[in-house]
């Protein structure tokens, strides 16, 4: 499952586009972090949805869209509370208590904050090279909502 996030891709897309600086991933603001980690989170659940085998892309995409969805990573971010490190646990924060322009439609703003939270976990995770620690707290948090058996 994990091999789904290579842990050389950042690597491997610094390396395509030398030019570009990667700063330290402490130093991106909390919604860029979770800009990143959405798409971070959005692979590797489609990763694991495709582990399942061969299916429709719809079926995949609904299988996807049940747990890339705001209240469903907010559950995946209260679930794992207790598996963050202190420094973990000070990103998670940022994400949380940034003031996004926007809200989803189909969250309350509670989910929304704590959803972007988990992502910007994410974007931190991956951009430190952490893919295998990011799967851990999100296998964790399926685990423990109970997403895990709903996402066959």
């Amino acid at each position: 499952m994990e091999e789904g996030l290579t842990p050389d891709l950042r690597r491997e897309v610094a390396n395509a586009f030398p030019e570009q600086k990667m700063q330290d991933p402490t130093s991106y603001s909390p919604l860029a972090l979770a800009f990143l980690g959405d798409a971070v989170f959005s692979l590797a659940v489609r990763t694991i949805q495709l582990s399942f085998g061969n299916r429709q892309a719809a079926r995949l995409h609904s299988a996807c869209a049940a747990i890339v969805c705001a209240p469903a990573q907010a559950a995946i971010a209260e679930a794992v509370q207790d598996l963050l490190t202190e420094e973990e646990a000070g990103i998670y924060r940022r994400g949380r208590n940034a003031s996004p322009n926007h809200m989803a439609k189909n969250s309350t703003a509670g989910e929304y904050m704590k959803a972007t939270g988990l992502e910007a976990l994410c974007g931190w995770l991956y951009l430190r090279d952490e893919n295998r620690r990011m799967m851990e707290i999100v296998r964790t948090g399926m685990e423990r909502t109970g997403l895990a058996e709903a996402r066959r």
